[in-house]
């Protein structure tokens, strides 16, 4: 029994989904592996979805960038908010220390603009904007 060593389990290097197709558009689909644009259905879905990152790639990065946690005080004033809004974004407010949202702000623009808010320490707000947003203060 000493030349038995204990292999190491393999981690997929993949997930598995499971999606559901109009019929149509698997037809759609088998047509283009058929025709050799594809080798199966798989490599048709992957490069779609791939190409769909790539479109958004920008919007992924925006989105990643919004949703890491700032460290200290961080403060949102009306012209934030608004900049936001115009961007047609939506905020997710993680911060690690003081969060403040101006007394200005109303409650309204605050629905328009925050997404969630998740503060360890304190959240500075207006009576009216928190309980606004009570919904989405974790």
């Amino acid at each position: 029994m000493n030349n038995v060593r204990q292999v190491r389990e393999k981690h997929p290097e993949n997930e598995k989904i499971t999606i559901n197709l109009g019929f149509v558009d698997l037809g759609r689909i088998d047509l283009l592996v058929q025709e050799g644009f594809f080798s199966n259905r798989s490599d048709f879905i992957r490069m779609a979805i791939r190409t769909q990152l790539e479109n958004q790639a920008e919007t992924v990065a925006k989105t990643i960038d919004r949703h890491t946690m700032e460290l200290g005080l961080r403060d949102y004033s009306v012209a934030d908010l608004e900049a936001v809004r115009d961007a047609n974004e939506l905020l997710h407010i993680k911060v690690v220390g003081l969060a403040r949202i101006a007394n200005d702000v109303t409650p309204d623009l605050a629905l328009a603009t925050i997404g969630s808010i998740n503060v360890l320490g304190a959240l500075q707000a207006s009576a009216d904007v928190k309980k606004a947003l009570a919904a989405r203060i974790s």
